[in-house]
């Protein structure tokens, strides 16, 4: 008698498909995994991340979810920003009702009042407002104001590296505006999203996806077909450029790049302008199964900021509010895409193909940086000094020649 174990692989060998013989799925926890402890969250805690719009911040604490932790966030009348844990370090109540002043924020239960640095500052029901207030001290982490977004550093101290400057956002010409957002994402859809950061991420480095999902919202020549697709692999970037060339033999160059360990940078999909990008947009892990989008762009003073509401390219030019359940079926954009990968994506059932090397090139170099900082090292895009990281995503219209006809 064939022992059973032999008869369920004959049996599955001999079967056509079905998914009666699926192996239990799995997801690659180094990839997606965001906590305290775990390789990829430890990786992106040696990095700087966008928290919130800074205009968005007013005279009251705000809760701020980043990393699977949960913290206050506050800005002072002297406009200096603080965030630190939500539990008072005295008696352990919540430092979203406390009351923010010049110096910092008070707690509501007994009044002790901490600095942007956590330092205890006043402790007026003990006696002299605490003889011995300097021995406290409420967990906190650094946090910088730069392109109109609240950035947070919440790794090691001693590993801080500089916040970096990107070279398309740090000159703004006159007649244009820098605007920064935490609402919007390219396609049209909500700024948070119920899904891993990853997936989301990756995104990017899938300009085939832009053939498929995107026909009807961005334009013919982004999503009528690629004559040529490559990607390059660098020091903690990947590059990916495509080549369409149109009947009168001119050329659409389009580039994009993700850069460690959560930036994305893409043209303008519309091709309303061209040229180097005039973006830097963020993926915000804000734990292993929602993701926020933070972007700062350049446009012209009279140009209205981008918006979703805005963004009208759904089915008879409705926006993604504007689609009920079915219409959200019929006319699918980045967010069910991605959503519908799961909260975290299966990867043990994926089946990577040629034009998934981006994907690939990405999820290498992710790797790649976890163990750098698994041996000691500084993962890549972390320097001590001021430093500019330079821009190469592009949307370049290269016109034929005068003397060049169409065949």
């Amino acid at each position: 008698m064939k022992s059973e174990t032999k008869m369920n692989s004959e049996t599955k060998s001999a079967d056509n498909g079905s998914a009666y013989y699926l192996s239990a799925p799995s997801s690659d926890l180094d990839l997606v995994a965001v906590g305290k402890g775990t390789p990829g969250g430890e990786l992106l805690r040696r990095y700087w991340h966008p928290i919130a719009v800074a205009n968005e911040v007013k005279d009251l604490p705000i809760p701020v979810r980043v990393l699977g932790e949960d913290l206050i966030l506050f800005k002072t009348p002297r406009g200096e920003f603080g965030l630190v844990y939500p539990r008072c370090c005295h008696r352990g109540t919540t430092l979203y009702y406390g009351k923010v002043e010049d110096r910092g924020i008070r707690c509501c239960y007994h009044g002790w009042l901490f600095g942007t640095d956590g330092k205890c500052l006043d402790q007026p029901c003990e006696p002299n407002g605490g003889d011995k207030r300097e021995n406290y001290r409420q967990p906190w982490y650094p946090v910088q104001e730069r392109y109109g977004l609240v950035f947070a550093y919440m790794g090691p101290p001693d590993r801080m590296p500089a916040l970096p400057r990107y070279d398309v956002l740090e000159q703004v010409p006159d007649g244009l505006k820098l605007v920064a957002d935490g609402n919007t994402i390219p396609s049209g859809g909500p700024h948070s999203m119920p899904c891993n950061w990853f997936q989301t991420h990756e995104n990017v480095m899938d300009p085939a996806h832009v053939l498929i999902l995107h026909q009807g919202q961005f334009p013919d020549t982004l999503t009528n077909g690629f004559d040529e697709l490559g990607f390059e692999p660098a020091e903690g970037r990947v590059y990916g450029w495509s080549i369409t060339r149109l009947p009168d033999r001119s050329e659409l160059r389009f580039s994009a790049e993700v850069v460690l360990p959560t930036v994305r940078i893409i043209p303008d999909p519309l091709l309303g302008t061209f040229g180097k990008s005039n973006s830097v947009a963020w993926a915000l892990p804000i734990d292993d199964t929602n993701t926020r989008i933070f972007t700062a762009y350049k446009i012209p003073l009279n140009k209205p900021p981008i918006d979703s509401v805005n963004f009208r390219a759904y089915g008879n030019g409705r926006n993604w509010f504007e689609l009920d359940a079915e219409g959200h079926q019929r006319f699918p954009g980045d967010y069910e895409a991605q959503c519908g990968q799961g909260d975290i994506s299966f990867h043990s059932e994926e089946h990577l193909a040629w034009s998934d090397r981006g994907v690939a090139m990405f999820r290498r170099i992710f790797r790649q940086a976890i163990r750098t900082v698994q041996e000691g090292g500084d993962p890549p895009n972390t320097q001590r000094e001021d430093f500019v990281i330079k821009v190469r995503a592009a949307a370049e219209f290269i016109p034929a020649p005068a003397n060049q006809t169409a065949r």
